[in-house]
Formats: C-alpha cells, structure tokens, sequence
C-alpha cells in the first residue's frame, strides 16, 4: 500500500492539515534518523553507559534532515 506516494499526493489529501506541514519528511529521512545507534543498539548491555553519544548520534541526524520543519527540532 503507498499512503502518499509525494508530497503533493499528501496535499490532496482530503485530512490533510496545513498547520502539520513542519512534520513532513520523507520515508528515507525517516529510515535514516531512526537507524542510528540511538535505536539500532538499544539491545546491547552496555547501551545505559554510551547513551549520552548515541544521543548526540540522534540530535545530529535530526539536525540533517533537509527539508524538516519545526517540528522535528528539538526546543
């Protein structure tokens, strides 16, 4: 199934809420930011003790997103 095969697919959509556009990214966007070591080594032993460098693994990727609104930044 393709929800929205482009933006402007997401645009005619008939729910589609201007007020949310700062959220919209693309999936490979997502698929980055959420294949960082943040998510990707939640299951080691040690993640508690290097959670302060994946973090900033985290902010980093958030800070890459090109077309990113305010919502995906951090306050």
């Amino acid at each position: 199934m393709l929800f929205f095969r482009s933006e402007e697919h997401l645009h005619n959509w008939s729910k589609f809420d201007s007020d949310t556009q700062g959220g919209i990214i693309s999936l490979s966007d997502l698929v980055n930011l959420f294949s960082n070591d943040y998510f990707k080594n939640r299951m080691d032993l040690d993640y508690v003790s290097h959670i302060r460098e994946y973090e900033v693994g985290f902010v980093n990727g958030l800070n890459a997103l090109e077309k990113a609104g305010s919502f995906w930044k951090l306050q």
